[in-house]
């Protein structure tokens, strides 16, 4: 049909140009968050491009959402205005009659959002979560960096070396602060560099001063030598391999339905429902009166989509939390906005008046009495 065509040509306009801008904006956006972590030593520097690729991917099934919600509004909206709806209206169509091609445009959208949330949303977290585990447990040469202060892998140490002489292997003025067995240790020194001895990695320092203290006693020992050295850590940390939910794959949800897990696949399962629902009410709401302002509709359903979600969000906490169980958030939430959208598609389908539907019939209004 000529119409259905037309249609989906812009519905194809609308989307790609919204789904370019929001995935612009949400780049940008994450590459500060992102910048932000690896100053604060989330994660390796080097590793920032990766970690904003992985975090945007995760958040593409809710830009799909989005960027298809904005094109059914702004199409519809602007076929309202230029009167092409009552071209619709006339052929003996009413708005139901735009479900079928919305959902034939909308289905590979829906495939897709299913895919990411199903599949590829667990990969990505679980890619960031070993960027930053890795980073994390690398051992005491891997942490030090000129010109700035790096703790130990256990915590214990402070180092500063103001610059490299040989790659990793040498630096001036380095500076440890050291804390263990009930001493605290400050150790200055022009130059250093790192020697492989038979009892391992030593950090050679030359010309220097070192202050203890007894913590307990506040007993203060200082001592000048020529040459220092103090074994440092190389290897990685064992750390706690521990795997967030939102890592787990969906048929690993399916098979342990812990609370967390059940919160876990209430989001991404939602993910999907809220894109279907989201085109009913794109149908429902997109209604222009040429009086009102262009963007009003626009700012509705940027409203309606930040509660949608803000409402998936905190039913996988509820859920997550035993405050509520998987089915009852599903069925009340997605189950009931979908009645409600299609309560409010069956009034603008049918053209009920309030009046009408609670038995009132609109007062008829008088005529004026011609005068005598």
């Amino acid at each position: 049909m000529l119409f259905h065509s037309s249609l989906r040509k812009e519905l194809s306009r609308s989307f790609g140009a919204t789904l370019v801008v929001l995935v612009t904006v949400v780049m940008t956006m994450t590459l500060i968050r992102t910048l932000g972590q690896a100053s604060r030593g989330s994660f390796n520097p080097s590793d920032v491009t990766l970690v904003m690729g992985y975090t945007v991917l995760a958040y593409t099934p809710t830009l799909l959402s989005m960027s298809l919600f904005i094109a059914i509004i702004a199409t519809l909206s602007r076929m309202y205005r230029d009167s092409e709806m009552v071209i619709w209206f006339c052929s003996g169509k009413g708005l139901s009659a735009l479900i079928s091609p919305l959902m034939r445009f909308s289905w590979p959208i829906f495939a897709v959002i299913a895919a990411l949330a199903l599949l590829v949303l667990p990969w990505t977290n679980q890619r960031i979560d070993d960027l930053k585990s890795q980073y994390e447990k690398r051992g005491d040469l891997e942490r030090i960096e000129p010109g700035q202060f790096q703790e130990s892998a256990n915590g214990a140490r402070v180092f500063f070396v103001e610059k490299n002489t040989q790659g990793q292997q040498s630096g001036t003025n380095v500076f440890i602060a050291t804390t263990e067995n009930g001493k605290e240790t400050v150790t200055s020194a022009r130059s250093g560099r790192i020697d492989q001895l038979p009892q391992g990695r030593f950090l050679i320092l030359k010309n220097g001063q070192r202050l203890e203290t007894v913590t307990k006693t506040n007993d203060l020992k200082v001592s000048e030598f020529a040459e220092y050295g103090t074994q440092i850590t190389s290897d990685p940390l064992p750390g706690a391999d521990t795997a967030f939910v939102n890592t787990y794959t969906t048929l690993t949800l399916l098979k342990q339905p812990t609370g967390a897990a059940l919160g876990e696949l209430s989001w991404r399962i939602g993910l999907i429902l809220a894109a279907i629902n989201f085109v009913i009410i794109g149908i429902a709401i997109s209604s222009v009166n040429p009086r009102v302002g262009k963007s009003l509709n626009l700012v509705f359903s940027l409203f309606a989509f930040v509660i949608y979600f803000n409402l998936l969000s905190l039913g996988q906490s509820w859920i997550a939390s035993s405050k509520m169980s998987f089915t009852t958030f599903m069925l009340g939430l997605h189950g009931g906005v979908f009645v409600l959208a299609a309560l409010w598609l069956a009034k603008g389908h049918n053209n009920w008046q309030w009046q009408t539907l609670v038995g009132k019939r609109p007062a008829a209004a008088k005529l004026p009495e011609a005068s005598a």
